[in-house]
């Protein structure tokens, strides 16, 4: 389903070009999706709301398509948590983050606080996975392996909701340990203990540092060995011009906010502005800058170069015609292609640009303009 984009703010040209959306299946849709990947002519797409990964092993060229796999559920239209029953290597209760090179697949199975591997991409529906981390086996779903309030430790997970792989390493955004999980490499064996940790100063930590990234939902790496982590909580983005440097230093530069120190909503204002966020839950590089997902005001925002000061300006955004507008779809009962409602999760592959358009329940294919540009 093709749709004109015009530009974003009045002035600045247009950041893409076409926008296609995707709503799942005719007579089974998505409900809240909360994560998105492109890899290659595949889509997928976390149907949070639903428990199951929808996946299509070519981009859809309707807007209701049939999805070639469905992951998390005995059928492709069945929605309940861990398929109804208990858990196990089929089931999913809450899937977000996605992570894949097109021949493996990594997914944040949160709300069973777990991160699921298949070595080889599933091609059946209801496929079991290889490796689960942050579990025993994949009988297990408890936070932290006993329950509420047991301690983290290395092999262990709470809430954790970002994945993220430069195909050799793994990093996982161990949500509600307040934390980031780093391996070497890909695990394949389960209940794999993580090699370093971002934002704690061991692995058996879990309390407030007011300079580390308290909420990390999302994490990505540059090809050039930039990092960006999405912490919800603090109102911003945080990024290290050095992936490396993560596990002893604080970001180089913070987006969203003056000061390591700051942590307003919208910097306390009632509407949001150039250089403000409001539940930031995603950021991905693109060519020499990056788009953050500024959630809470339903809009991207574009970033031509990677910035080099805290609280700089967004160059464009997509999603509203203005920087001072944030209220979801804009003055309209149901998005458009313009709009968007609470935007969770983005991906970029090449020229194309996904949205988890989460409040809206699809996603949208973005055709970013080869260089963007703005006035």
């Amino acid at each position: 389903m093709d749709i004109n984009v015009t530009a974003s703010v009045a002035g600045r040209e247009s950041l893409v070009s076409s926008a296609a959306i995707f709503r799942g299946e005719a007579g089974n849709p998505l409900l809240a999706p909360r994560g998105v990947w492109i890899a290659g002519q595949k889509l997928i797409v976390a149907d949070t709301g639903q428990n199951r990964v929808f996946i299509w092993n070519n981009l859809p060229d309707a807007d209701y398509a049939s999805a070639d796999v469905v992951l998390g559920q005995e059928s492709a239209t069945h929605t309940g948590r861990n398929g109804g029953a208990g858990v196990s290597a089929q089931t999913l209760q809450y899937p977000s983050g996605i992570w894949s090179d097109g021949q493996r697949l990594i997914v944040a199975d949160a709300w069973n606080h777990r991160v699921l591997i298949w070595h080889h991409f599933p091609t059946q529906h209801g496929q079991a996975a290889d490796v689960v981390l942050g579990q025993p086996d994949f009988a297990h779903n408890q936070p932290n392996v006993n329950g509420i309030g047991a301690s983290p430790a290395a092999q262990t997970l709470n809430w954790p909701y970002g994945v993220f792989s430069d195909g050799q390493r793994l990093w996982v955004c161990d949500t509600g340990n307040r934390r980031i999980l780093f391996y070497h490499a890909i695990p394949t064996e389960n209940f794999a203990p993580a090699d370093e940790v971002i934002g704690k100063a061991s692995f058996t930590e879990r309390d407030y540092e007011p300079l580390s990234p308290i909420w990390p939902y999302a994490v990505r790496v540059s090809p050039a060995g930039q990092m960006l982590v999405a912490d919800t909580q603090y109102y911003r983005t945080m990024v290290w011009n050095n992936w490396q440097t993560a596990f002893t230093q604080p970001a180089d530069v913070i987006i969203g906010q003056p000061s390591f120190e700051a942590n307003g909503m919208n910097q306390y204002g009632l509407f949001p502005a150039q250089n403000t966020l409001s539940w930031t839950y995603d950021a991905f590089f693109y060519g020499d800058g990056l788009f953050v997902a500024d959630t809470g005001n339903s809009r991207l925002l574009w970033f031509g170069t990677v910035p080099d000061q805290h609280a700089a300006p967004a160059d464009n955004l997509i999603g509203h015609a203005d920087f001072r507008t944030g209220s979801e779809n804009a003055n309209t009962r149901y998005g458009t292609d313009k709009q968007l409602y609470w935007p969770f999760s983005i991906c970029i592959d090449g020229d194309r640009l996904a949205v988890a358009d989460t409040g809206n329940h699809r996603i949208i294919l973005y055709q970013l303009t080869e260089t963007p540009l703005w006035s």
